[in-house]
């Protein structure tokens, strides 16, 4: 299943999503800036909910860096692929994960601007990717959600890789997915354009649907 772009995707979740959660209350949109915050706009948007962002941070290999070893928490606290980080220079894990960390709170206080702070006890959230591959940002994603709280997790993506998406589902209340190829490769390669996202487009894609 190959979508025109991460726009097209996020229409084609939001109209699986509706019967379940159009204008539902206490329930809220969390996107995974970049990427995810153009499909979270679009299931916003269609849904009537608000819209935020909830920034884990990928952690990748030293000399593949696209090719996730694990991912943090936006506190720090790390989701691994414990075989990969056993193989890794301890040096790098510690550096790494330091640079990682100041990026989500550089990222958090960039796209978020003057909002409030993110509040979700006892709300369902939805969160929103443009796919998962290994599913370690996502897991990164659900465990940074499940500590504040809230009455329900979903996740809502695209597509993904199979073995991936059961680790998730053993971890969330519902996964919405619309493809689960038998091969998964990048993310990018079930997406006909596929640019990388700056941080305008990021603010302004926040600035324009619903608020918390």
């Amino acid at each position: 299943m190959i979508f025109k772009d991460r726009a097209d995707a996020g229409k084609q979740l939001a109209e699986a999503l509706k019967d379940e959660f159009k204008d539902a209350k206490d329930t809220i949109v969390l996107a995974l800036p970049r990427g995810g915050v153009a499909l979270g706009y679009e299931i916003s948007k269609a849904l009537n909910l608000p819209l935020d962002i909830i920034v884990p941070r990928k952690i990748g290999a030293e000399f593949n860096p696209e090719y996730a070893i694990g991912a943090i928490t936006e506190t720090g606290e790390a989701v691994w692929n414990e075989t990969e980080r056993k193989a890794a220079k301890p040096e790098y894990i510690k550096r790494i994960v330091a640079e990682e960390k100041a990026e989500a709170a550089r990222r958090l206080k960039t796209y978020r601007g003057d909002r409030p702070s993110r509040n979700i006890e006892n709300k369902t959230v939805i969160l929103v990717d443009d796919g998962v591959a290994t599913g370690l940002t996502m897991r990164a994603a659900i465990k940074t959600a499940r500590a504040e709280k809230p009455k329900k997790i979903a996740v809502a993506v695209p597509h993904g890789a199979q073995d991936s998406l059961k680790k998730l589902r053993e971890e969330v209340d519902e996964l919405m997915v619309l493809d689960e190829p038998m091969f998964y490769g990048a993310v990018g390669a079930f997406y006909e354009n596929f640019p990388q996202n700056t941080d305008e487009e990021v603010i302004k894609l926040l600035k324009e649907v619903k608020k918390p």
